[in-house]
């Protein structure tokens, strides 16, 4: 499973890394060529001359839907909306732990603001997006009926009258223009974790239209637990025992959210849309861990305990109105508002007896994050409509509130209150707020050459100015020219192939200014703050491939891509001295990533199995940067190298009945991350779920949901200590732990009233 602690036994990690990923790629794009192989020896057109496909209602009767959501599962070829029937995302098969993301620079996920569209699949419902980031408009598929939709589109051209531009996917579910009964939608369900822990949640929902006025609003409670179990063994740098630990960490919590989505249409012509969503929850983490030092004979066992209580609260409003007048133009306002808020402390004893502790660290952070949007702009047709230019602006505040208070045992000074009644020690940078003010204009042109061609061009210009006071006082200002190519061409209505150039700057993440609690090494209690960092940003070459096979059978799609990297933000050295060593993250100079994505989703009709749908997807890629600590060239950070993932889902429309599984898995060896004074690589189990699902004939759906059902799906690292900076070449401790949350499973009961 693992691919830790190569150099221990003198092999080489990266040879022997990239021996077994050209092995592994090999294999799976076998795989892949028989599959297609089975399908290509069928193809023939299955889309007319119209590059837009669309599944009425009907296509969707023979599995009975419930919900929105539900059509979607059985489309194949759609890379979002929880296709194959597999929600709510998934982790393990190599992912990171927690605490991961505060330094993860994955790359790739697009850039900032609503100007510029992205890469992935968007979701519009009538052709709209929702004005809103946490209450997005995917959120609402559940929560719309079957009955209330017309017909769902995928949209693969290019077009002015699109609420998005330049992604990859445009899904567009278009629903009745009337449908005057009150929806009334309710879901129960019930986790199971591995030591029988039950906890509920529930939801209720309503939708209808009156006239012009549409509305759903949901309201949903949930309690949350999560077991984490981890053991870790360590040596010395001269591979003598060191020691062993034991950890159990577990999550106890709630959380609440109340979310509203209004339209109303005000005239033929104009349109306006409100919503909203509040969330508030709750939760409280203990941890019990054994250590046994092995250094010492008999072996000598030492207890810690922690407690970790924490409340969030979020809330979020937007608002947007759109106005087409009659030669066809189009103008819209968008606005956006939201806040999130929240609060952890923590505290660690040491368990000197059966009745005693001493407390001997204590954390306290906080933090808000609120965010202001305002977007404008005015599209008007040309030349009798084969060319579009949309002008355009928007403005951005986002405002980042963070304090982080440490208090240490056993040190020298004066206790305090404030820090749990241990002696309080000064943190650089740990009260302070960031502001960035960003205005970005904005200019999109499209141009449909044919019916079978299309070109849409842009170009953003985005000036910012980041602000910090607190603890320092700072301003810098940035200004960034944004161009971006999108060229499809559509060889067949079948076949599109599709180009793009495109400079994206990627968001900052404002956490990384300031002090914060560090999750991911116990001998660490902060993460100091960076004050200087700077936008990372890549220009991006990608080609992609989209073959749609006969008589709905599938689709077959691939992308090839290069990004070259500027101002890559990864760990530096911030230490304030010699004998206080401090990492963090910041700009660490230029790189290149790239990769190929293949993905398949197929009916399997040629063994005369058509509600078998079965997808598989892979992913490999590499990345190059000079590392600011070694001086050698190296894999970027959180750079997966790829991953595979194969599911199915089998309908059996005569029981109403319909069943599934997924495998994913990321591709182990050499995957390291760098930091001043340590190095870890990391590697983990595949991830396996299942789920089964039976709708009764009163339309209630009974769907019970497996996770990590064959293996534990342990995420494992190792982490080499050296004396000093890693540059010095002297381990002085080598850590290997692994860990898991062990299978769970849940049961949920969905119906309509």
């Amino acid at each position: 499973m693992r691919q830790l602690g190569l150099n221990q036994v003198g092999l080489q990690p990266n040879n022997l890394g990239k021996i077994r990923m050209y092995r592994y790629t090999a294999r799976n794009l076998l795989a892949f060529l028989i599959l297609f192989g089975c399908q290509i020896g069928k193809a023939q057109d299955n889309v007319g001359e119209d590059s837009t496909v669309v599944y009425s209602a009907d296509y969707f009767s023979e599995w009975t839907p419930v919900t929105a959501q539900d059509m979607l599962d059985r489309i194949p070829g759609l890379s979002g909306g929880g296709s194959s029937g597999f929600r709510g995302g998934f982790r393990g098969g190599g992912g990171p732990p927690p605490g991961v993301s505060r330094s993860s620079r994955g790359g790739g996920s697009g850039g900032r603001g609503f100007g510029g569209g992205s890469r992935g699949t968007e979701i519009l419902i009538n052709g709209k997006r929702t004005a809103g980031k946490n209450n997005s408009t995917g959120g609402q598929l559940t929560r719309i009926t079957a009955e209330q939709v017309d017909y769902i589109e995928i949209i693969r051209g290019t077009s002015g009258e699109l609420d998005v531009r330049g992604s990859g996917q445009v899904i567009n579910v278009v629903l009745y223009d009337t449908f005057t009964d009150l929806s009334m939608q309710y879901e129960l369900s019930a986790q199971q974790s591995d030591n029988n822990t039950v906890t509920p949640s529930g939801s209720l929902s309503f939708s209808g239209q009156s006239d012009g006025f549409d509305y759903q609003v949901e309201a949903r409670s949930s309690e949350v637990y999560f077991r984490n179990i981890s053991k870790e063994y360590s040596v010395l740098g001269d591979f003598s025992p060191n020691d062993r630990i034991r950890e159990i960490r577990q999550t106890d919590g709630d959380n609440s959210t109340l979310s509203a989505n209004l339209g109303y249409e005000i005239t033929p012509n104009s349109s306006a849309r409100l919503n909203a969503q509040y969330t508030e929850g709750s939760g409280v983490s203990d941890t019990i861990r054994r250590t046994t030092d092995l250094r010492v004979f008999p072996n000598l066992d030492f207890f810690q305990r922690e407690e970790s209580p924490s409340e969030i609260e979020n809330w979020e409003v937007g608002a947007d109105y759109e106005y087409n007048t009659a030669r066809g133009d189009r103008f819209k306002v968008l606005a956006i508002t939201n806040a999130f808020t929240q609060a952890r402390a923590r505290e660690r004893w040491d368990l000197t007896g059966p009745q005693n502790e001493e407390k001997n660290l204590f954390l306290d952070s906080g933090s808000t994050t609120r965010e202001r949007i305002i977007r404008a702009s005015y599209t008007l047709d040309i030349f009798s409509g084969a060319q579009d230019i949309e002008l355009g602006a928007e403005r951005a505040q986002t405002i980042l509130d963070s304090k982080l208070a440490l208090g240490i045992g056993g040190i020298p000074g004066t206790p305090s209150l404030d820090v749990g009644g241990l002696v309080p020690v000064s943190i650089a940078n740990s009260n302070s707020t960031v502001e960035e003010m960003r205005y970005e204009p904005f200019i999109i042109h499209n141009w449909i050459f044919s019916p079978r061609m299309s070109l849409e061009t842009s170009v953003l210009y985005e000036d910012s100015e980041i602000t910090q006071r607190g603890d320092l006082s700072k301003s810098r200002n940035f200004d960034f020219v944004k161009p971006k190519l999108d060229f499809r061409y559509d060889l067949t209505p079948a076949i599109q192939l599709r180009g793009t150039v495109e400079k994206i700057v990627e968001q900052l993440t404002f956490n990384d200014f300031v002090a914060a609690t560090d999750e991911r090494d116990e001998d660490s209690n902060v993460q100091l703050g960076n004050e200087n960092l700077r936008q990372e940003w890549y220009w991006n070459y990608e080609f992609n491939a989209e073959y749609r096979l006969p008589n709905d059978i599938g689709v077959l799609s691939s992308r090839l891509y290069f990004e070259d990297w500027h101002d890559r933000i990864e760990r530096i050295d911030v230490s304030p001295s010699v004998d206080d060593l401090q990492g963090a993250n910041g700009n660490i100079g230029d790189g290149e990533k790239y990769g190929i994505d293949i993905n398949s989703s197929t009916r399997m009709r040629m063994i005369g199995m058509p509600n078998l749908l079965v997808t598989g997807s892979l992913n490999v890629e590499d990345s190059k940067i000079m590392d600011p600590f070694l001086g050698i060239e190296r894999r970027m950070q959180f750079s997966w190298r790829g991953r595979t993932t194969w599911s199915f889902r089998h309908d059996i429309p005569e029981r109403n009945l319909n069943w599934g599984m997924r495998w994913s898995n990321s591709f182990d060896g050499n995957r390291k991350t760098y930091d001043l004074v340590d190095i870890e690589l990391s590697a983990g189990d595949p991830f396996w779920s299942a789920f089964v699902e039976w709708v009764s004939p009163q339309n209630v759906t009974f769907r019970l949901d497996a996770n990590r059902i064959i293996n534990d799906g342990e995420f494992c690292r190792e982490r080499q200590r050296f004396v000093g900076r890693i540059s010095s070449g002297i381990i002085e401790e080598i850590e290997d732990q692994c860990s898991s949350s062990g299978p769970s499973v849940s049961f949920r009961v969905t119906g309509t009233f």
